[in-house]
């Protein structure tokens, strides 16, 4: 009797904890919201509600998501209403490339991006003097090969005629080579004698053997060591003035591939005080040949310290070769142009290997920039390697740009579960693209340019960014690019690999769910769902009803993060 009386008294028990834990549960479920989104056309990215009316947010989350009926049941007199008024309402874009200090100190530099050619450069770099006189540094970027005809890079002359007394230093478009002018070149005492860094290259006229003022690659470090460095303050200006217009773009997560992992205690800064309103996952440049105990000790400790939902440090950034428009990236065969070269590695192969095998085993994520087909191809192999040592699965480690591919190459993806992390405006088919990039590649690998859609088909995933400030970090522009392969002209009239060309919503993942499962993060982003980060943004038109070529139209009205409005165009 006694054991049959205990026993009643334990169930009992657990049936009154049972009620009361699904009495808390229906509470929080039918609790009011702090936030509700209504009358919109919400595309979820979520497979088993892909479409919706509203959202409804209590704290830095998403609690419910469904018609604008049962969203109102969570309203009350305190809940903040936005009325999307049939906008198109989508999880907050991910940027899962960038280089974001780099880009918000360009803000406020000479913008060259544009120029047609070497004398528009110049009507640019003279409007830029006038408005700020003096004979410090002037600084800037954006400037393409294709701007300097069959030449392919720029010559210090250019410089000269307008700054025969004032150093100018000029970062190319896509980061790998940079322009400097005579004043620059005496002050950093590169000479006829000055020998060529490791992995870089002074431009040599091939008659006097004088500098041209192109510097590729490393070479440009010789020339930046002696260029002032922003205040701490002029720095957080700058992540202000970044984060603002990432803001204003829809952009709630950026990817940091380099420039962003020693300024670390800045973003922490910004965050204390309250002004972080985009979240950040940086990855550490590791410079070639080889990991250093100083690195790892590097790695670990930010790993430790930063590893929430705002500053995550949890990858490592390798680059194993260059970029085409140079002839640094590193192909299988010679260049098409210049049979002289194939490129080359930054990295000798077994270090590289050595390096992603000791950091896949320790969790860590890893970023590789490979362009060229060999360079793509070392590094699959030793993420290979990483996996048959380490017996890891889902470490998701990534491959950045990968501009060519061997035809071999393209279903390893899928295989070994690689991340392509992918620049769609970087194949914009303008001058530079269709004159320069793809004559040095020649027709076969161009014909495999960017080949998203292979890799994807064949069970790769892909996640889309913009590698800003290299292009605009307005990823509409990617959007129309990958959905089209066309200029906003509609040029070439066929597309520029058109087999490449991805849907809207093949596109629209890249930049949310895919990018958040390139970030190991889908659990808690990517997706408008219950339990989720309340991260999203409304936009001024439907994407999967307008013409692809009117996507680059399309303007963020409200952007979200974290349950709080950060940017309303109507509020400018």
């Amino acid at each position: 009797m006694k054991k049959y009386a205990l026993r009643l008294v334990l169930q009992t028990l657990a049936l009154m904890l049972g009620a009361s834990l699904l009495s808390q549960a229906q509470s929080a479920n039918t609790a009011p919201a702090d936030t509700i989104v209504l009358h919109g056309r919400v595309y979820t990215e979520n497979a088993k509600q892909p479409w919706a009316q509203a959202v409804a947010i209590r704290g830095a989350k998403i609690v419910a998501v469904g018609s604008d009926a049962e969203i109102e049941k969570l309203r009350s007199a305190g809940t903040k209403v936005i009325d999307a008024a049939g906008k198109l309402v989508l999880p907050g874009f991910v940027d899962s490339h960038i280089h974001f200090m780099d880009g918000s100190l360009s803000l406020g530099r000479v913008n060259l991006e544009g120029a047609t050619d070497a004398v528009d450069i110049q009507k640019r770099l003279r409007e830029y003097a006038d408005k700020h006189p003096g004979d410090d540094w002037i600084l800037g970027r954006g400037w393409n090969y294709a701007m300097f005809g069959s030449e392919a890079l720029p010559h210090k002359k250019y410089l000269d005629e307008i700054f025969p007394s004032r150093p100018v230093f000029l970062e190319g478009y896509d980061g790998h080579t940079y322009w400097v002018n005579s004043k620059a070149l005496a002050m950093a005492g590169i000479t006829r004698e000055t020998p060529d860094p490791p992995n870089g290259a002074i431009v040599r006229d091939p008659k006097s053997g004088e500098a041209t003022g192109a510097l590729k690659e490393s070479a440009q470090q010789l020339v930046a060591k002696i260029v002032p460095t922003p205040s701490r303050a002029e720095k957080l200006a700058a992540l202000r003035a970044g984060i603002k217009w990432a803001n204003e773009h829809g952009i709630t997560r950026v990817h940091s591939a380099g420039g962003d992992f020693e300024e670390l205690d800045l973003y922490d800064e910004l965050r204390r005080h309250g002004e972080l309103t985009l979240r950040f996952y940086i990855a550490y440049f590791l410079n070639p040949s080889q990991l250093r105990p100083q690195d790892l000790e590097a790695i670990e400790n930010a790993r430790k310290k930063y590893h929430d939902d705002w500053i995550d440090a949890g990858a490592v950034k390798f680059m194993v070769d260059g970029v085409v428009e140079s002839h640094t990236a590193a192909m299988l065969e010679p260049y098409t142009d210049d049979p002289s070269t194939k490129g080359k590695l930054f990295w000798e192969p077994s270090n590289y290997k050595a390096a992603v095998a000791e950091l896949d085993k320790r969790g860590l994520q890893l970023f590789t920039h490979a362009i060229g087909e060999y360079g793509v191809r070392t590094a699959l192999d030793a993420y290979e390697n990483a996996e048959n040592l380490n017996h890891t699965r889902d470490r998701r480690p990534r491959i950045e740009h990968i501009e060519t591919i061997a035809p071999a190459d393209i279903t390893r993806f899928g295989k070994l579960g690689v991340i392509a992390s992918m620049q769609p405006l970087h194949s914009y088919p303008d001058s530079n693209a269709l004159n320069v990039w793809a004559r040095n590649v020649g027709p076969d690998r161009a014909s495999r340019a960017w080949s998203w859609k292979s890799i994807s088909d064949a069970g790769g995933r892909l996640t889309f960014g913009s590698d800003w400030p290299v292009v605009t970090l307005n990823p509409w522009e990617g959007v129309q690019t990958a959905v089209t392969r066309q200029t906003t002209e509609g040029k070439p009239a066929d597309g520029f690999v058109s087999g490449q060309r991805l849907t809207v919503a093949q596109t629209i993942d890249g930049y949310t769910l895919g990018a958040a499962f390139a970030g190991r993060r889908e659990p808690s982003e990517g997706s408008l769902e219950a339990g989720k980060l309340a991260d999203l943004i409304i936009v001024s038109q439907n994407a999967f009803e307008i013409v692809p070529q009117k996507l680059a139209e399309t303007r963020v009205l409200t952007t979200m993060v974290g349950g709080q409005v950060v940017y309303r165009a109507d509020a400018k």
